[in-house]
């Protein structure tokens, strides 16, 4: 449980994540959030759709809320923060953070250094546009928290508990590789579940997403719970016939793939290396396929 006792969150931002972050507030607090946008438009829209009330200007903003979320594009944040800094505002939040996951807290100084406690508090999911959904799939999920101090890193974790999330301690000079790692994870497993869906069609198949949905997330779990001990297929067997057969019909039929699966093939077979599970025929015989040409 937190201590802190919400009366008005204020929400910098209008896109999807400052949304959902109004509605995560909602039933925490007596007043309902105010919202700020750079665009007047899509901060009226923004707190229409989700019951906030729009600030009249970032001071009012920051004069009136307990705590401030700021949720802006990774790289409109330093802007973003320059102009509220800029602005001079008097900052009656005991916590002003932003939601961004490649930054920590410094990127939040200029306010630190005009009064308010800072942190960075990242949820570890995806904002699909869906406000109130994603307001209960909060509750559970991990944020990654950076505080300027042992005392924002406290309050961070509060507003985490509120939210119903599990804290997760991110280094501020680790935050970038943080993030990295969670886009590697999500981003890049859209691509390629897309390019096998693509592929599949190439193949003559009507629904691909049907048939690719028991086998990937079986591999999914499979992974979660086992790590690189859950891998199967012909690499994990050192069949290389079987891959140089892909690699040609993938060529000849499926072109676009063809990067795609050189390179993760590749990757994987990097990774049996460094177990050592494969004879060392095996190994040369599959780094001679999987070469880039």
């Amino acid at each position: 449980m937190t201590d802190f006792r919400f009366h008005r969150p204020g929400i910098v931002g209008t896109g999807r994540v400052a949304q959902a972050f109004a509605r995560a507030f909602a039933p925490h607090m007596s007043a309902p959030p105010l919202i700020w946008g750079r665009t007047a438009d899509n901060a009226r829209s923004a707190a229409t759709r989700v019951g906030a009330t729009l600030a009249a200007t970032i001071d009012h903003l920051m004069t009136e809320c307990d705590v401030v979320a700021i949720a802006v594009s990774d790289d409109a944040l330093s802007e973003v923060v320059a102009s509220i800094a800029a602005a001079r505002p008097a900052i009656h939040a005991p916590l002003v953070f932003h939601v961004s996951g490649r930054s920590g807290a410094a990127i939040l100084e200029p306010l630190r250094a005009a009064g308010a406690t800072t942190a960075a508090i990242h949820p570890a999911m995806t904002f699909t546009g869906n406000p109130q959904a994603e307001a209960q799939r909060m509750v559970g999920a991990s944020f990654a928290i950076t505080g300027s101090t042992p005392e924002a890193t406290r309050q961070a974790g509060q507003i985490v508990a509120l939210l119903g999330g599990v804290t997760v301690e991110i280094a501020e000079a680790r935050r970038s590789l943080y993030h990295a790692a969670l886009c590697h994870a999500s981003n890049h497993l859209v691509t390629l579940i897309a390019g096998a869906a693509n592929t599949l069609r190439d193949a003559g198949v009507e629904d691909p997403s049907a048939l690719l949905a028991p086998l990937v997330r079986a591999a999914l779990q499979n992974s979660l719970d086992h790590g690189f001990a859950g891998l199967s297929g012909p690499l994990l067997r050192g069949d290389a016939q079987t891959v140089s057969d892909h690699l040609a019909t993938i060529e000849a039929d499926s072109p676009a793939l063809l990067p795609a699966y050189r390179a993760m093939a590749r990757a994987t077979l990097d990774e049996l290396k460094r177990a050592g599970t494969l004879p060392s025929d095996r190994l040369t015989a599959l780094d001679s396929l999987l070469a880039v040409p």
